[in-house]
């Protein structure tokens, strides 16, 4: 612990894999073609315009750093995603996984023409094109290109914008600015061809006054017949090169299934009874997707979030050791201590192993970024906050059905919102009421303060409600709160169809008695002596009891609060002691 804070590189150093680095490269390159696009976008306005801008485009990305990083990240691009087909066990994809390998293995299939007409013709034979050369190519002397041109930029496009998505779809603030990036996925590349095809009719009309083909198409600016054969054969060679590597790729993964299948095979136990047989080699995240057992994976086996983790049974002495990307990964989640804990899509078994999954396999992107499960089965020190709404029969008595639904879920959910502003979950929901657990994964003392502070928001959450209700509810809505802390086993419950993570255990259940005594008592929140013992609050001269708990031989003291609010001058006191 103290080498890390010591030293934070190391521990940046192991969150970089493969797929970082691809990545990173990839992110070079889309902001090459963002930088490309914008310049076409610009034969909206003229010709002369898009050649202006490509002074300064040329000045940026064809200074020696910048070249160097940038062909070093396409060849670094490229032979990674030839790497990606290679280490893939199977081929079961989804529609946008195999749009995005098929259009990145396409790229340099459209531009290996461009590319050594432009790039590699200027140091070979000193040509000098710019868009009028280029697109007098494309638009008049071979038409058939300027489709070819329109679909690789079409193909990139797409294939950076699907990488971007995986890359930002995780992030908990992706679902705010997702309609400004689709925004701009559409309107950039749109503008970019529309200038094309402007620029374009612009240079075919101009072709056909000899004055424009002598000062745009001399021989130092497009060679001779003799230098244009010389290219066509280095883009034969280059294309063919190409494919040869493809071919290549496919080939040595048919080999690696020989050799895998010789070495044996593991057997993976899945802790809903399921046992399948697959080569080593596999990871287990693969062994789920070639035997369609459904295993949540939100980042799609990319290392880049924790959905995939499994919990190992038995001896975990015989699983090879995470890579430093998986450790990465499983430290920033708060498993790293534990060598039970693994990704699915990192580990590659060369044992048999039995497990079973932490996250259920319906996971989403949204739900990943919010709900952070403890481990299933684990004892944990977790405080428990029971909230119900009065009233809500004569509400329903007096409004629409409609009506009625539409503010108890408003006053649910400005409790959720005071327990999430405060550390805490919103677990289960029961008719108009609601569970809350603090403490999954912070100390006892911290998870008490939160509880405590929670119960203070929820009034000023339903207070403004109220407000905005009005005279839309025949009173104001009112509530009881119930608080107690102790060890409880939290896990997901139910069938295997269908799970809800929740905690069980005797204090939850005491928890819910309190808030019903709040009834009896006259008062918003009842929470036991121990939580604010456990927070290290001082109690003022808030009003004690001992009350007889259901189940319970031991009275148990607990402390009344008649107005929830008034717990902010609790809340007040001990944020100064902590600080």
């Amino acid at each position: 612990m103290a080498e890390t804070a010591a030293s934070p590189l190391p521990r940046f150093l192991r969150g970089i894999g493969i797929r970082q680095v691809r990545l990173a490269t990839g992110l070079i390159l889309f902001a090459y073609l963002i930088s490309h696009f914008t310049n076409h976008a610009l034969g909206n306005i003229s010709l002369a315009a898009t050649d202006e801008a490509l002074v300064y485009h040329m000045l940026f990305w064809q200074s020696w750093p910048v070249l160097i990083v940038f062909y070093g990240a396409v060849l670094t691009h490229l032979g990674l995603g030839v790497w990606a087909l290679y280490a893939r066990r199977q081929f079961r994809w989804t529609a946008i996984e195999m749009t995005q390998l098929v259009f990145g293995l396409s790229i340099p299939v459209f531009v290996i023409g461009h590319l050594v007409g432009v790039r590699i013709a200027a140091p070979m034979f000193g040509h000098e094109k710019e868009y009028p050369q280029v697109l007098f190519n494309y638009w008049v002397a071979r038409p058939h290109l300027k489709w070819m041109m329109f679909a690789v930029l079409v193909v990139s496009w797409v294939h950076g914008c699907i990488g971007i998505y995986f890359w930002l779809r995780t992030k908990p603030y992706f679902r705010k600015i997702s309609s400004l990036l689709l925004a701009l996925a559409v309107i950039l590349p749109t503008l970019s061809l529309l200038g094309l095809y402007q620029a374009g009719r612009t240079v075919e009309r101009a072709s056909a006054a000899p004055e424009w083909r002598a000062d745009n198409l001399s021989r130092d600016k497009v060679g001779t017949s003799a230098d244009q054969a010389a290219l066509e054969r280095i883009s034969s060679a280059m294309l063919y090169g190409y494919f040869g590597l493809i071919g290549l790729t496919l080939a040595a993964r048919g080999v690696r299934a020989l050799v895998e299948r010789r070495r044996g095979l593991v057997r993976l136990s899945y802790g809903n009874g399921k046992t399948v047989r697959v080569p080593i080699g596999l990871s287990v995240l693969e062994a789920s997707t070639r035997f369609n057992i459904p295993h949540s994976s939100v980042c799609g086996g990319r290392a880049r979030c924790s959905t995939c983790r499994i919990r190992v049974i038995g001896d975990c002495s015989a699983l090879p050791e995470p890579s430093n990307r998986e450790t990465f990964v499983l430290e920033r989640v708060g498993a790293g201590h534990d060598p039970a804990i693994r990704l699915a899509c990192q580990l590659r078994p060369r044992t048999d192993v039995s497990f079973f999954q932490i996250f259920p396999a319906h996971t989403t992107a949204a739900s990943a970024a919010t709900i952070k499960p403890a481990l299933p089965g684990r004892e944990r020190y977790v405080v428990s906050m029971f909230v119900d709404m009065r009233g809500s029969t004569k509400l329903a008595e007096q409004l629409l059905p409609f009506d009625t639904v539409f503010i108890i879920n408003r006053f649910l959910t400005a409790v959720s919102q005071a327990v999430v502003e405060c550390g805490g979950q919103p677990n289960q929901f029961v008719g108009d009421g609601q569970l809350a657990l603090f403490g999954l994964s912070t100390n006892p003392q911290t998870a008490c303060r939160q509880a405590i502070e929670a119960a203070s928001r929820i009034a000023i959450h339903v207070d403004a409600l109220n407000e905005f209700l009005g005279n839309d509810v025949p009173e104001p809505l009112r509530f009881g709160i119930g608080i107690h802390g102790g060890e409880v086993i939290i896990g997901d419950i139910g069938s295997e169809e269908h799970t809800v993570f929740t905690a069980l255990g005797d204090s939850v259940n005491v928890a819910a008695r309190l808030q019903d005594m709040t009834k009896a008592l006259s008062c918003e929140v009842v929470v036991s002596g121990d939580v604010l013992k456990t927070a290290h609050v001082s109690v003022g001269d808030l009003p004690q009891a001992e009350v007889p708990i259901r189940g319970r031989v031991e009275p148990l003291i607990v402390y009344t609060v008649k107005k929830a609010g008034m717990l902010s001058d609790l809340v007040a006191d001990f944020a100064v002691a902590a600080a």
